[in-house]
């Protein structure tokens, strides 16, 4: 819970209810990825929604694949890399404003 950790482990704790379980997955300061469990898809929406974290899996486990966007919250990271969010990351836009 208080250092980032690589699979293949999981830390499970059992809660009284999904606010607890949002505190719990809030209090850390690492957000790479998260994993929701449940047969409510429209609460873990809701509460996919409210985590700190850089990728949310609903009933799946974290996993990374290229056309998808993959990067972290806090001290796991920032920006993204992956799919067109990741190529993003390397530009550099510029704006040109002509006044008429």
């Amino acid at each position: 819970y208080d250092e980032e950790i690589f699979g293949p482990v999981v830390c499970i704790w059992k809660v009284k209810d999904a606010e607890e379980a949002l505190k719990i997955a809030n209090d850390t300061p690492f957000g790479l990825g998260a994993s929701i469990y449940t047969k409510n898809v429209e609460l873990a929406q809701k509460l996919a929604r409210r985590i700190d974290s850089g990728m949310v899996y609903v009933n799946k486990q974290v996993s990374s694949s290229p056309e998808l966007p993959f990067g972290g919250t806090k001290h796991s990271g920032y920006g993204r890399e992956l799919s067109k969010a990741g190529i993003l990351e390397f530009l550099n836009k510029k704006l040109v404003m002509i006044a008429k």
